[in-house]
């Protein structure tokens, strides 16, 4: 039984929330563009706190998902090539991901104590809205915790595994999903949160993320009348 949790999650489970997430932004901004914003809370409640917070919640969590991204999909030959070891990739990924991770942590837990304390933001909220960031909350903290784990085994073995798992996800490789069948159970709810937070994107307000304003930087400033 086990091992067909293992196959439906961690083989069947990010092609089903590859899916979902391409064809539900797809669809959403097909269908529903506008709804298709961040609609930020700022107006409501915006003490000098939650800039700040903000700030280091973006920073960290785009820091976050590159080095995921380059981490996990980067094939071994290309860093042991260059001299460093398995292990030492290890080391390094465990040093940026723990100074990232507090850095979006920081501003995380204030925008969820905001989002779920502060009476006129929870009051113009959905339920969406709230799960979506207790989800990303959540998935931040198990992240975390795979720090203190992966200080037991710092040969970058189990590193290996997931990097396998993952590049045999993108790559259509069959059994992938058999790289962690072994590892650590914080190491899967880690993936099984982050198949969720795909789940997930196009049904909430991160579809804003597709929008990347290019030209935001340059732009000129808006004048806000107040009333």
């Amino acid at each position: 039984m086990e091992t067909y949790i293992n196959q439906l999650i961690f083989g069947v489970g990010p092609y089903l929330a590859g899916t979902i997430f391409l064809l539900g932004s797809f669809l959403r901004y097909e269908r529903g563009q506008y709804t298709w914003r961040a609609m930020s809370s700022q107006t409501l409640s915006n003490p000098p706190a939650f800039r700040w917070a903000s700030i280091a919640f973006h920073v960290g969590i785009l820091l976050l998902f590159f080095g995921h991204l380059f981490g996990l999909l980067t094939p071994t030959v290309v860093y042991t090539s260059l001299g460093m070891t398995p292990g030492a990739k290890q080391i390094m990924a465990m040093v940026a991901g723990g100074l990232f991770g507090l850095l979006c942590f920081a501003g995380l837990s204030y925008l969820v104590y905001r989002r779920l304390f502060n009476a006129r933001v929870r009051a113009n909220s959905s339920p969406m809205d709230t799960f979506i960031i207790c989800l990303i909350y959540l998935q931040l903290i198990t992240g975390l915790c795979t720090l203190f784990v992966s200080m037991d085994h710092l040969d970058g073995a189990v590193m290996l595994e997931l990097a396998h798992w993952a590049q045999g996800i993108v790559t259509f490789q069959a059994g992938a999903w058999q790289y962690i069948v072994d590892v650590h159970w914080i190491y899967k709810t880690h993936i099984f949160l982050g198949l969720l937070m795909f789940t997930a994107f196009p049904f909430s307000r991160l579809v804003h993320i597709w929008s990347w304003p290019v030209e935001y930087v340059a732009r000129r400033y808006q004048i806000v009348r107040p009333q």
